[in-house]
């Protein structure tokens, strides 16, 4: 059985407790790895090892040096990509085809994109008038902000990790990460390529564990981290931000969506249809950028219905490495319990089920699984839960609408302001709907289409700040004006 470590300072270590926890397979429930739990005594130590890094010989190098060095690390993902990819399979239980196309590359570009933003991006200067007639000079320098604390999710967990841990190193920080307890190997098995590349001890340290009076709350509430980032759950974000409170330290969090996709009568029927489904279901519905509310006008309504319908009934259920699976489990049995109890709650508000709503039949080893059947609805309130709460599974709700004002109205009607996904094929009216929508990402006849330089993250409920590009310079520098008198 794998036995998964703590990374600090360069070195594969268990905990001074001995504490250990399992992991189980989402696809059958199989054991498949024992992890070490980092307490105290190893958070401690993943900081201290940042903070030398910090002033020892990572903070002497330049921005081409480490912008090189991040090249170093894509490289080494890329050529072990076999490596990431099993590992992700087994930790997600998700199909070999969303990983090798999507999820593992993007984490290896993340590195990529990241050193050469910051070794290109320019800072501002300005010529001044004085008094005195001279005038002088004020021009702005970039330094890093220090230790990060990087909190990530178990949904994508190498491409989201990934999205915090490039930019952070490549503007000169440090970085001490708490992978989810439910996908702990891609982010141990990194601490490989860092040393196989030359990344200088300290640099990326990661320590094992839950939230609670565990791992995370300790790494989040240390004096030793200067600014904390983190994907996930909206509760979890505000807990954080309280323990970011001792000490007034930065925080960017990337939280819940309740995301929704309008769909106008004049679009085109197939992409939009494909689209929706994608939205809805790619990842068992486990993306925070998923499509739980969709709004379709009513002309095509009951046509969008069935062919959506058809869709989901044509799923392919089936373990990681299939090559004709395409449909994987849910991460534990504890959220597909909380899938469940949605479905449930669904009938009980008196949603039409259009289909699934259940957990389908599996063969063998499998019906230990954590499957779960793609799940549409029609015929409810907007009051109803299911609509107004993140599930994080595969599933949402249809509704019809009659104009473009009702459908933004539908579409702002949450405390959550995400993302939306818009399909027409009126040029002004995408301009239009996609103004008046109340989210931080918008895609019009796309979506999960990302430039890595563009502004990424949430409004409302669903986060502070904004990821990608030189947006993410904001957060992990600090910017010092220097004034210089002629």
């Amino acid at each position: 059985m794998l036995r998964i470590q703590n990374f600090i300072d360069g070195a594969y270590a268990d905990s001074a407790s001995g504490r250990r926890f399992d992991k189980f397979s989402p696809v059958d429930n199989s054991l498949i790895a024992s992890v070490t739990e980092a307490g105290a005594p190893e958070v401690d130590a993943a900081v201290a090892a940042a903070r030398r890094a910090l002033a020892g010989e990572w903070g002497r190098l330049s921005v081409p040096e480490r912008a090189d060095l991040l090249h170093g690390v894509a490289d080494e993902i890329t050529r072990r990509m076999e490596d990431f990819v099993a590992a992700e399979m087994a930790d997600t239980g998700q199909p070999r085809h969303v990983m090798t196309h999507a999820f593992i590359p993007r984490g290896a570009a993340n590195f990529k994109v990241f050193a050469d933003v910051v070794r290109n991006v320019p800072t501002e200067a300005f010529q001044m008038a004085t008094p005195d007639g001279a005038g002088a000079i004020n021009y702005a320098l970039r330094r890093p902000k220090g230790v990060i604390a990087v909190i990530a999710p178990w949904n994508a967990p190498f491409m989201l990790m990934t999205w915090k841990v490039g930019p952070a190193l490549a503007c000169g920080n440090t970085v001490v990460v708490k992978p989810s307890e439910e996908t702990p190997m891609t982010t141990a098995l990194l601490g490989e390529v860092m040393n196989a590349v030359g990344v200088p001890k300290g640099v990326f340290n990661v320590v094992h564990g839950f939230g609670p009076a565990s791992a995370g709350e300790m790494l989040t509430r240390h004096d030793g981290v200067d600014a904390i980032t983190f994907t996930g759950e909206t509760g979890t974000g505000t807990a954080i931000m309280k323990a970011a409170a001792e000490g007034i330290r930065d925080v960017s969090f990337e939280l819940g969506g309740k995301n929704a996709g309008i769909v106008f009568a004049d679009c085109d029927f197939d992409k939009a249809v494909d689209g929706i489904f994608r939205s809805a279901f790619l990842n068992t519905g486990q993306v925070c950028l998923g499509t739980e509310r969709v709004y379709v006008e009513r002309p095509i309504f009951e046509r969008f219905v069935a062919a959506l319908k058809a869709k989901a009934e044509a799923v392919r259920y089936g373990r990681p490495q299939d090559h004709d699976s395409d449909y994987g489990p849910l991460i534990s049995q504890e959220h597909r319990q909380k899938v469940l109890s949605y479905y449930r709650k669904a009938v009980e508000e008196g949603a039409n089920v259009v289909t699934g709503g259940g957990v389908p039949e599996m063969p063998g080893d499998l019906a230990a699984g954590n499957w779960v059947q793609p799940t549409i609805w029609t015929g409810l309130p907007e009051t109803a839960a299911v609509i107004q709460e993140e599930i994080f599974g595969p599933c949402c709700h249809i509704r019809p609408f009659d104009s473009e004002t009702e459908a933004v109205t539908l579409a702002n009607a949450s405390r959550y302001g995400l993302a939306t996904t818009i399909w027409t094929t009126n040029l002004g009216r995408a301009h239009r709907v996609a103004a008046a929508i109340e989210v931080g990402i918008v895609w019009v006849n796309s979506w999960f289409l990302r430039d890595l330089r563009t502004a990424f993250g949430g409004s409302k409920r669903s986060g502070i700040g904004r990821e990608g590009g030189v947006h993410s310079l904001e957060f992990y520098t600090e910017t010092s004006n220097v004034c210089i008198k002629l």
